[in-house]
């Protein structure tokens, strides 16, 4: 096969979250397990950094390659979804996976595919084990896809485990209760393997302490030695062991304050255990995370004149610290595109947007999107008023037409209405 050929039998052939929703979660480890041992169980052959979280796991991921592969080890990066290209998802060093080595996995793990019958995301996550082991990587940084205890990536051992914020999120799947999505979580915390939980949240914290005794493992809550303050333009104040300084990120949402503390607790953890990482080599992979990791769709903006910034949260944890830095952000008249999925709680997200604001309704070409038209009669519903639009471009460009140079057109709602941004 080519690669358009291998992706279109991954896509077409593989139950895929991305499109179709819970109907492609697995909920155990066995046929990630079988598709590791068909190929020499390549996820032992490497250090790895394992991140769970609702929100913020993808941005604490980037960082924390971006500060190892300019501290010289050669990082491997598995990331989902992917938001223009599958090889996004597996990168070393920044780059992605070779169009070749894709082809050439498929055809090796075909006989596994047709007995085993994964998902999507169990074949690319084995995909990303065995890249990494052929490429001989120094340490991979390995984001969960969903949950924690059963997702595909939690065969491995990592040398560290980080768990970010915790919010509202799959409850279907996760259980509806923040404690029970945090045990799902906790599920990544291994024997006497260091943990760090980037926020201490009160109402769930004696899970992570609960898991971590019973495992052996030291833990740390990174905001109990991290005090980062947001300034503006990217920069940050950061105290910490009675120490000062302050650090550029350039990832501009006000919600990385929370990932840099993980982030940073995630070093010294890594420096305790003989990882080489200095100060600078700390401050310099803050500073490049976009340039060396790839990292798109997290407040990023994509026009001037109008002003128009696109972000990838999507939900209630995430879409209050959306609005939040949008109620922060200077402009004549707000215009929002917006689309959601049919899995979200949409009405805990519609209940937090502006509504002094003009909303472009879309929906991403996907099964699992919730319709525009019916997006927009649930906004109604909470006084948000606007039209409805064929996909994201054309919303954006009625945007645009309606706009006055100092307005602020906001384009989110959904990962996959972000990735059908077309200059994005």
């Amino acid at each position: 096969m080519i690669y358009t050929e291998t992706l279109t039998y991954l896509y077409q052939n593989l139950p895929m979250f991305q499109r179709i929703g819970s109907g492609a979660y697995k909920s155990d480890l066995t046929n990630t397990l079988a598709l590791c041992e068909a190929l020499g169980n390549p996820h032992y052959k490497f250090k790895s950094i394992h991140i769970a979280g609702t929100n913020g796991k993808g941005s604490s991921s980037h960082m924390l390659a971006s500060i190892l592969q300019g501290a010289g080890y050669k990082t491997g990066l598995y990331t989902s979804p992917h938001l223009k290209e599958f090889t996004e998802r597996i990168r070393i060093n920044g780059q992605e996976i070779d169009q070749e080595f894709v082809i050439d996995f498929v055809e090796r793990i075909k006989p596994e595919i047709d007995k085993i019958r994964p998902s999507f995301f169990e074949i690319t996550a084995a995909m990303a084990f065995d890249y990494f082991a052929h490429q001989q990587v120094d340490v991979a940084v390995i984001e969960v896809g969903l949950g924690g205890r059963l997702d595909s990536t939690n065969v491995i051992t990592p040398v560290l485990s980080l768990i970010t914020n915790i919010s509202w999120d799959h409850m279907d799947l996760l259980g509806d209760t923040l404690v029970k999505i945090a045990l799902e979580k906790a599920g990544i915390i291994k024997n006497e393997v260091p943990t760090v939980i980037s926020e201490r949240q009160a109402e769930i914290e004696h899970v992570f302490n609960q898991k971590a005794s019973q495992s052996h493992s030291p833990i740390t809550f990174a905001t109990d030695h991290f005090k980062v303050t947001r300034e503006s333009n990217g920069l940050y104040d950061i105290d910490y062991y009675n120490q000062h300084r302050s650090l550029k990120l350039d990832l501009m949402g006000r919600y990385q304050a929370k990932n840099i503390a993980g982030v940073l607790a995630s070093i010294e953890e890594l420096r305790k255990i003989g990882f080489k990482i200095t100060d600078q080599q700390i401050e310099d992979g803050l500073k490049e995370v976009m340039l060396r990791t790839g990292l798109r769709g997290r407040w990023q903006m994509i026009g001037e004149k109008p002003l128009i910034i696109c972000d990838t949260g999507h939900n209630e944890g995430g879409m209050r610290e959306i609005v939040q830095q949008i109620y922060e952000t200077e402009y004549h008249h707000l215009h929002m595109v917006f689309g959601m999925v049919k899995d979200k709680d949409v009405s805990k997200v519609l209940d937090l947007l502006p509504k002094n604001a003009t909303y472009y309704f879309c929906q991403a070409s996907i099964p699992r999107a919730l319709p525009a038209d019916e997006l927009r009669l649930k906004a109604e519903g909470f006084g948000l008023i606007g039209k409805v639009f064929n996909n994201v471009n054309e919303a954006i460009q009625s945007a645009k037409e309606n706009s006055l140079p100092n307005d602020f057109i906001f384009v989110g709602g959904s990962t996959f209405v972000v990735a059908e941004i077309e200059n994005l």
